[in-house]
């Protein structure tokens, strides 16, 4: 028998990816159900999805190593950024194509959340 060390991390590398997209799958799943997002917030998560499990991407990993999950760590942050918008529109029954309008110009105005100041 000859070593299998390779084979072995390779196996438990995929099994590890393969286990983070159930995890987001499943909690994407439970999104949509619980808080009844509509078709464009699905399109978005699913779109985000595909996006962190293809190969392509703008920041490849595999030249710049850890700093190029930046990019899919934004393409996620975005997507839940919206889709809790369009989660909220529905809510407070405004129309869902000026939800996110409204919440980035909302933002906007306030600026964005600081911590406390003494």
């Amino acid at each position: 028998m000859g070593d299998n060390t390779a084979l072995v991390v390779v196996v438990g590398f995929v099994a590890i990816l393969l286990l983070i997209a159930v995890g987001l799958l499943v909690f994407g799943l439970y999104v949509i159900y619980r808080y009844r997002v509509p078709l464009r917030g699905i399109a978005a998560m699913a779109a985000s999805f595909v996006y962190l499990v293809s190969p392509v991407d703008a920041v490849p990993e595999a030249v710049l190593g850890p700093f190029g999950l930046v990019d899919d760590a934004g393409v996620v942050t975005i997507v839940a950024w919206y889709v809790y918008h369009l989660i909220q529109a529905r809510r407070s029954n405004q129309p869902i194509g000026r939800a996110a309008g409204t919440a980035f110009r909302e933002t906007a105005k306030k600026g964005l959340p600081r911590g406390r100041t003494r």
